[in-house]
């Protein structure tokens, strides 16, 4: 019998909850927005609860926004922590999965979990160390270096880089935390805020795009200079606009300038080399499956 799992995609703007044993057998999926922890966490347990009455689960995974806390020793394990989404600072999350279903949690932050997703079934298949990048809502980051999920003193915040700026762009950028840092500048709400419109209503040609492009691949430079990735996969609604994978790829070489001599970022190499997600906008939920049948 396939054992089945479930998995959270728990976003700052929504929450993504299935059931399966990996991408070709989902059983169930609900999506639903993020508001209270209370209420949002509720309302993943009761379709849980609701799904292991039709067929035992082995486990959950959670694969959460953050900061969180993913050391398993630590005594706030499973939180989310210092996030700057209103009302879940602090939040014990895994162990009120835990508590109310009884079975054995997988917990992560949502970029490290698309990025075993990935590792397991998607666009990073037969990689060691990559990276996988969401500009969406937020900008994070995580991947795999030499096999294992990247962690250290907590995990990456990728979103958070300080990157060079024109000396003619005042924009402060959005972060609470650091203004213009990677995330204050490039997320949805910061193209939002220095547009004054949402970014999906702004046209290919918009000088928007060439300013995002340009951010993106400063960022993306400074992550193959020091982690020297095999890949680098980027989800994120902010990358659904279709000129956007030509144009950072573009800005990456040119700015890389021939010093990282490899066939896989020189020339039409790096076709493959930035790429979205092979899981597509599963790629989360999938990643939770993926914690899930690690925990289990």
């Amino acid at each position: 019998m396939t054992a089945l799992y479930g998995g959270i995609e728990a976003g700052g703007t929504k929450f993504v909850c299935a059931v399966a044993s990996g991408p070709g057998d989902v059983r169930a999926e609900v999506r639903f927005p993020t508001t209270s922890p209370a209420e949002t966490i509720g309302r993943s347990i009761s379709f849980f609860q609701e799904q292991a009455a039709v067929a035992p689960l082995a486990a959950i995974g959670i694969a959460a926004f953050g900061p969180v806390d993913p050391n398993p020793a630590s005594p706030t394990f499973g939180y989310i922590t210092t996030t700057p989404k209103s009302g879940w600072a602090n939040t014990d999350f895994a162990s009120a999965v835990q508590r109310a279903l009884g079975l054995p949690v997988g917990f992560d932050t949502d970029v490290n979990g698309a990025a075993l997703g990935e590792h397991r079934w998607g666009a990073a298949q037969g990689l060691d160390t990559f990276i996988y990048l969401t500009i969406g809502t937020g900008v994070g980051g995580g991947g795999m270096v030499g096999g294992q999920l990247m962690h250290g003193l907590i995990h990456p915040e990728m979103g958070h880089i300080r990157l060079p700026r024109p000396k003619d762009d005042d924009f402060p950028g959005i972060c609470p935390y650091h203004g213009d840092c990677f995330e204050g500048l490039a997320c949805g709400p910061a193209l939002q805020a220095r547009w004054g419109q949402p970014a999906e209503t702004l046209p290919p040609d918009h000088p928007a795009w060439d300013m995002q492009a340009q951010t993106i691949a400063l960022a993306l430079c400074n992550y193959i200079f020091t982690l020297s990735p095999q890949r680098i996969i980027i989800g994120g609604g902010v990358m659904a606009q279709a000129q956007m994978f030509p144009l950072v790829r573009r800005k990456v070489q040119a700015l890389l300038a021939g010093y990282v001599q490899s066939s896989a970022i020189l020339g039409a190499g790096i076709d493959t080399y930035i790429v979205p997600p092979g899981l597509g906008n599963m790629a989360g939920v999938l990643g939770a499956i993926a914690l899930a049948q690690a925990a289990g």
